[in-house]
C-alpha cells in the first residue's frame, strides 16, 4: 500500500513526542494568534511570545504535520537560485540585498535556536555538499561558488577526489561544500520549536482547522469547531499545506511532489564509508537525487515524486537502483520506510507575501528551502505583526495560471524520468 500521505514516515517513529497542544475547545482572545504550527508559525509564536505578547497558535492537524515534517532535513543558506540571480529579482520589487542577507545567515539563525533551547533535532552543523554528476553541473556549481565567494560566504569547490572523499562515491566530478549548512530530524525541530514557544508562554492548539476568518472591530476573529480566537493581529503561516481562509493564497503555488526512502540503521562497517563527515547532499540533476544519513545510520534517498498507488513502484524501484549506484555496498539494502509531502513553488523562485487586511500577514512559497527560510521569515512576521520592524516588499501572491499544468507536470515527469531515464 501507498504511505500515509498524512504521515511523515520515519521522522514520525524517531522523533521526541511534541508538546501537549489540546484542541482548542472554548472562545480565547490574545495579541497575537497564528495559524500553522510548521517552522514558519511556530518560529513566529516563539519570537513573539518571548517579545512578551500573548500567542495562540491554531493547528488545524498535527505540529509539523505538513512540509515541516516531511522534508530531507537540510539546512541550507540561501534560495535555490543563483545569488546573483536571486538579488536581481527581489530587486525588480524593490526589495535591497538585506533578504539576500538574511537567508545567507539563517542557518545560524537555526543553530542558535536549536542551541538556546536545548532542542532535540539530530543537528549536524556539519555542512553539505551540492554534487555535481556532470560536465554541466560543475559549471553551475563553479559559478555558484564564485557568487557565492563574491559575498564573503566560506564555500569550497571541490574536485573528483575531495568529492570522493567527502561522499564516499565516485558518481560526482565535484561538490561544492557550504560549512553553514548542516542537517536536522524536520519533524524533531518543529516539535523542539513548538516546546520553546510553548514554555515562553504561547497557547498551541492542534486538530483545530480555522474555517473562517472575519474583521471585527479592531480584531480578527478566527473560527474553529471548538471555538473563536479574538485577536487584533494574525500570522498565516499554512503554506502549501493552506487550508480554510488560507486555501486562496496557494492557488499562486505549484506544488512539487517530493517523496523519500529509507533503510534500518545499517551496520557500522557499511554506514563509516557513506557520507563519513556527516553532511547532508544532493546533485545537480533536474530532477534530483537527494542523501543523507540520520544520527542512527539510515540511508535516507529522495527526489522529486509522489508515492500514490500509481507511481510508488516507479520510485522505490528507482531509489533502489540510484542507492546501489550511488553505493554499490548498499545494493540489495531493504528500504523499510518512505514518506512525500508537498513543496510550494512559485513560478519566478521567490517567496509571496500575503496581507489580506489590516494586522494580518503570511507568507508562501519557499521552493524547496522551507527549514532557515522559514525560521528567520517566521520572526520577521512576528516582528512586523508587533510592530517592531517591516517585512521585505516580497510579491503579494497571484493565481498561477499554469498551475495545474505545473503540478502535473511535476507529478507525471518525475515518474517517467524515474522509470526509464534514470536507469543508471
Amino acid at each position: 500500500m501507498p504511505p500515509d500521505p498524512d504521515s511523515p514516515g520515519l521522522w514520525a517513529e524517531t522523533a521526541p513526542p511534541p508538546p501537549k497542544a489540546p484542541p482548542l475547545d472554548a472562545d480565547a482572545s490574545a495579541d497575537l494568534a497564528v495559524v500553522g504550527a510548521g517552522y514558519t508559525g511556530l518560529a513566529a509564536a516563539l519570537a513573539a511570545a518571548e517579545a512578551g505578547a500573548r500567542v495562540v497558535v491554531l493547528e488545524a492537524l498535527q505540529i509539523g504535520s505538513g512540509g515541516s515534517g516531511r522534508n530531507v532535513g537540510l539546512v541550507n543558506a540561501g534560495s535555490w537560485l543563483m545569488p546573483d540571480e536571486f538579488e536581481r529579482r527581489l530587486a525588480r520589487h524593490g526589495a535591497d540585498a538585506a533578504l539576500a542577507r538574511l537567508l545567507a545567515d539563517a542557518p545560524a539563525a537555526v543553530w542558535a535556536l536549536v542551541e538556546r533551547h536545548g532542542i532535540d533535532c539530530e543537528a549536524r552543523p556539519v555542512g553539505t555538499l551540492h554534487c555535481a554528476p556532470d560536465a554541466a553541473g560543475l559549471s553551475a556549481l563553479d559559478a555558484r561558488a564564485r557568487q557565492w565567494q563574491a559575498r564573503g560566504a566560506p564555500v569550497t569547490l571541490l574536485d573528483a577526489q575531495a568529492t570522493r572523499a567527502r561522499t564516499g562515491t565516485d558518481a560526482f566530478r565535484a561538490a561544492l561544500f557550504d560549512p553553514r549548512a548542516g542537517t536536522v530530524q524536520p519533524l524533531s525541530y518543529a516539535r523542539g520549536l513548538a516546546r520553546a514557544a510553548a514554555k515562553a508562554g504561547a497557547s498551541i492548539h492542534v486538530g483545530s482547522p480555522v474555517r473562517a476568518a472575519a474583521r471585527a472591530g479592531d480584531d480578527w476573529v478566527l473560527s474553529t469547531h471548538g471555538g473563536n480566537l479574538r485577536a487584533p493581529r494574525v500570522i498565516w503561516a499554512g503554506n502549501a499545506y493552506g487550508q480554510g481562509p488560507a486555501a486562496e493564497p496557494t492557488q499562486a503555488l505549484a506544488t512539487l511532489p517530493y517523496f523519500n526512502f529509507a533503510t534500518d540503521p545499517l551496520p557500522a562497517d557499511l554506514r563509516a564509508a557513506i557520507l563519513p563527515g556527516g553532511e547532508g547532499a544532493w546533485d545537480t540533476e533536474k530532477i534530483l537525487t537527494s542523501f543523507r544519513l540520520d544520527a542512527a545510520g539510515r540511508f535516507i534517498i529522495g527526489s522529486v515524486g509522489q508515492l500514490g498507488s500509481a507511481d510508488l513502484a516507479t520510485h522505490r524501484a528507482w531509489a533502489e537502483r540510484r542507492m546501489a549506484r550511488l553505493y554499490p555496498q548498499l545494493a540489495g539494502q531493504r528500504l523499510t520506510h518512505g514518506w512525500w509531502g508537498r513543496i510550494g513553488t512559485t513560478p519566478d523562485a521567490l517567496p509571496r507575501l500575503w496581507q489580506p487586511g489590516p494586522g494580518a500577514f503570511g507568507v508562501l512559497g519557499y521552493n524547496g528551502r522551507g527549514i532557515a527560510p522559514g525560521t528567520v521569515l517566521g520572526r520577521l512576521l512576528a516582528e512586523a505583526a508587533l510592530g517592531r520592524g517591516d517585512l521585505p516588499p516580497l510579491p503579494a501572491p497571484s493565481p498561477d495560471p499554469l498551475r495545474a499544468g505545473r503540478n502535473l507536470a511535476f507529478r507525471v515527469g518525475s515518474a517517467l524520468w524515474h522509470a526509464a531515464i534514470q536507469r543508471r
